[in-house]
C-alpha cells in the first residue's frame, strides 16, 4: 500500500538493476499484489481532481482508501481461495493498513509498517494554516527533496544515483495523465490525507489504536528518516500488544525513500525474514 504521494507500482514494483521490491518478495515464493487506491495510480481519479484544486475540498481521506483496501483484500481473499492475507504499508500506507488491521484481525495474518506515520513531535503551528484543495501537486525534484529531508546533503546522490531518480521520475509522472503533461511536470495526488494529518496527527489524535492489532507485526523505519522519525516508530511499536510477536527494526543510512536507495536490500531482506518466518514455523 503505497503513500501520499504516489501510485504503489512507481515505488513497490519499480525495477532498479533489474528488481523491485515487488520482485524480490515474488521471487520468494509469493503471490504479491499492489493497491492504488482511488485517485492514484491505475485506479479511478474523482471527478474533483478534473477541476481547480480550490474548486473543492480534499478528497480521498483515510476512510475512504480503508475502505478501498477492504474491498481489495476480500477480492484477493476469494480469487486465492485463502483466509487470511499478509499486509504492507508504507508512510500513510502504515496508517490504512494499520487501521484496517485493527478492524479485521480475522483477515490479517501478519503486518508490516514500513516509515510509519505518528503522532507529530513538531509544535503546532501559531496561526491556521491555509485551507486545502481537492488535490496537491508538486514537480519531481521537490517530492525527492521532501521524501529524502534528514540525510547529508553530500549523501543524497549517493543514496539515490541521477539514473534511479530518473528511473522513479519517469514512473510516477505515467502515472497522472493530466499533471505529466504540465510543464514542468507535476506529481498530482489527493489532499485527504494532508487534511487527515491536521486533524490526527499534527493534532495529537491517532486515527487508530495500534493496541488493537492482534497480528504479528513487524515496524521499519530509517535512519535519516525525517517524515517519519524513529522516535514514532518507536512510540508505535509501543503500543502494540505485548508478545514475542513483534519487531522493532532500524536500517542505517537510509531516508524515507530507502526502498529506492543503496540500502533498499537491507530492507527487503529484514521484511523477507518477517514474512517467511511464519512458513519455518
Amino acid at each position: 500500500m503505497h503513500g501520499a504521494s504516489q501510485p504503489s507500482e512507481a515505488t513497490f514494483d519499480l525495477p532498479l538493476e533489474g528488481l523491485s521490491w515487488m520482485d524480490y518478495i515474488a521471487q520468494h515464493g509469493w503471490d504479491v499484489y499492489l493497491i492504488d487506491v482511488r485517485g492514484y495510480g491505475r485506479s479511478t481519479r474523482p471527478p474533483e481532481m478534473d477541476q481547480p484544486p480550490a474548486s473543492n475540498p480534499p478528497v480521498v481521506t483515510t476512510d475512504v482508501a480503508v475502505k478501498d483496501v477492504g474491498s481489495a483484500v476480500d477480492f484477493i481473499l476469494q480469487r486465492r481461495g485463502v483466509s487470511k492475507l499478509s499486509l504492507m504499508g508504507w508512510s500513510w500506507g502504515t496508517v490504512i493498513m494499520g487501521a484496517y488491521a485493527a478492524d479485521h484481525n480475522d483477515k490479517v495474518d501478519r503486518l508490516v509498517l514500513y516509515a510509519p506515520t505518528w503522532l507529530s513531535t513538531s509544535p503546532p503551528p501559531q496561526t491556521a494554516p491555509p485551507p486545502l484543495g481537492a488535490y496537491v501537486a508538486a514537480p519531481m525534484a521537490t517530492a525527492r527533496q521532501r521524501l529524502q529531508a534528514g540525510a547529508p546533503d553530500d549523501r543524497k546522490n549517493d543514496l539515490m544515483p541521477a539514473n534511479w531518480f530518473e528511473a522513479w521520475s519517469a514512473a510516477a509522472l505515467a502515472s497522472v495523465p493530466v499533471g505529466s503533461k504540465q510543464e514542468p511536470p507535476v506529481l498530482r495526488s489527493p489532499a485527504g490525507v494532508f487534511q487527515d494529518n491536521r486533524t490526527y496527527w499534527d493534532a495529537g489524535k491517532p486515527y487508530y489504536d495500534p493496541g488493537r492489532i492482534k497480528n504479528p507485526t513487524l515496524v521499519v523505519v530509517a535512519e535519516w528518516d525525517q517524515v517519519t522519525p524513529s522516535q514514532g516508530a518507536q512510540a508505535l511499536f509501543h503500543k502494540l500488544p505485548s508478545g514475542p510477536n513483534k519487531r522493532l527494526v532500524e536500517i542505517g543510512e537510509g531516508t524515507h525513500f530507502v526502498m529506492l536507495e543503496k540500502n533498499r536490500m537491507q530492507l527487503f531482506q529484514e521484511v523477507q525474514l518477517f514474512l517467511d518466518w511464519a512458513r519455518r514455523n
